[in-house]
């Protein structure tokens, strides 16, 4: 192999570096401190919780819901929430065995990067505090009111969802210079059926604590399966 040529390490967040779902937890988190209606924003989470599971979510109909706190509140505001949500939620779920495939990636000298389904705004704190410097994730539109940044409730972009994550991945590569072609190795690590045109694109595809339709898939095509947190 040429040593020249940049090898990436791609990560899934939630069940793959995480052994809970980020933005499932953020939405239960919001109830708890009584910001949302908190009968109705459970209720709605976990029906887009399990079709999210089932394959079958709407991601625009979810991230008009997902979204509405966020413009709901000031951003000064959400970030306060948001450290609690590091230390009461995320800290805790932390694992040395995600902490190490990371970390074995990084000594190596591989580009990390996290590609999530979740919004930026819940996963840059928990990408940083694994030590990845690279996110794609579905961004939230914000604008400038009086100096101050403040969430629209609406998508800028494309969701980085299914075939999303795909594009983005290029496009980000794109911005570092280089292409699919143009890499050693390409590795990406996730949990989500819902993963699998990424999966299909890189050049070696990790099943991480698959859901059952990936593991049954991985299992057909001879991919690896990384049970991280048996």
């Amino acid at each position: 192999m040429n040593p020249k040529l940049p090898c990436i390490a791609l990560f899934d967040l939630d069940h793959t570096l995480l052994p809970i779902d980020s933005d499932h937890e953020w939405g239960r988190f919001l109830a708890r401190l009584g910001v949302v209606d908190p009968l109705y924003y459970q209720q709605e989470n976990e029906r887009f919780y399990r079709a999210y599971k089932e394959g079958t979510l709407d991601i625009h109909a979810f991230l008009q819901f997902a979204l509405k706190p966020l413009k709901d509140h000031p951003k000064s505001t959400l970030d306060q929430w948001h450290e609690q949500f590091m230390t009461e939620v995320i800290e805790p779920q932390i694992r040395k065995e995600a902490i190490g495939l990371v970390n074995h990636h990084l000594v190596k000298g591989d580009i990390c990067c996290i590609v999530t389904a979740t919004n930026s705004f819940v996963t840059r704190p928990i990408a940083k505090r694994f030590g990845i410097d690279h996110l794609i994730a579905t961004e939230p539109e914000t604008v400038l009111l009086q100096d101050k940044i403040q969430f629209t409730g609406r998508v800028h972009g494309a969701p980085n969802f299914k075939e999303g994550k795909v594009v983005h991945v290029q496009n980000w590569l794109r911005k570092l210079g280089y292409d699919w072609q143009s890499l050693q190795e390409s590795i990406f690590y996730s949990d989500s059926m819902n993963d699998l045109p990424l999966l299909q694109q890189v050049k070696t595809p990790v099943a991480t604590n698959p859901d059952e339709r990936l593991r049954a898939h991985a299992t057909l095509y001879q991919w690896q399966i990384l049970d991280l947190f048996a």
